[in-house]
């Protein structure tokens, strides 16, 4: 691994890509043109970038279910507010009892998506977090994220299709968290490789 200043010469950044959401977060190609970089930048040994960096998916893998729970749980959280707001047919849509029961349904699986993070923050802290554990967590909070998510926007009705609307932009923003850190797939096929 090396470190590398933004003005060397023959660095360059593209512009930023133009993604369907996380739009706070700039993404761009990094283009390197015959880069000298001096020894004194080398990060950690000759040769061993490759094995520093797989020594931390595990963790960043952690990081996406963390940050898909409490992005489930923020949605969730807008949507009791929105719900016991909305008026349908003369009664808050919170009234209704398939509101009530789905409502229910998110907030018991959160919590038990919330109990594995914290077992496998507890897991980071001992220095055991396996391989398969952290996979396990990044495709399972992550999914739960995009069913939340969908299910809340759900109960805006057409509101929760505008973007000035949290819901919508959170719609758009934690499609990403199932593909990036590895895919959903590929997690899958991490776990399995282990059984």
């Amino acid at each position: 691994m090396l470190v590398l200043e933004a003005g060397a010469t023959g660095f360059s950044k593209g512009k930023p890509l133009k993604k369907i959401g996380m739009k706070a977060q700039d993404t761009c190609e990094l283009f390197f043109d015959n880069v000298r970089v001096p020894k004194a930048n080398l990060l950690g040994e000759e040769g061993s970038g490759f094995k520093a960096l797989m020594q931390e998916l595990a963790w960043e893998r952690l990081m996406l279910a963390i940050t898909a729970i409490a992005g489930a749980e923020t949605a969730l959280q807008h949507t009791i507010e929105y719900t016991k707001s909305r008026e349908v047919f003369g009664q808050p849509v919170a009234a209704y009892q398939n509101t009530r029961f789905k409502l229910a349904e998110m907030r018991g699986e959160l919590a038990i998506g919330r109990v594995f993070v914290d077992r496998c923050i507890d897991l980071v802290l001992s220095g055991e977090l396996g391989i398969e554990d952290a996979a396990a967590a990044k495709f399972w909070c992550t999914e739960l994220q995009g069913r939340v998510v969908d299910q809340c926007l759900q109960f805006f009705g057409g509101n929760g299709y505008m973007l000035e609307y949290p819901i919508a932009r959170a719609y758009i923003d934690c499609r990403a968290q199932r593909i990036y850190g590895g895919t959903n797939e590929m997690m899958r096929e991490l776990i399995a490789r282990t059984l």
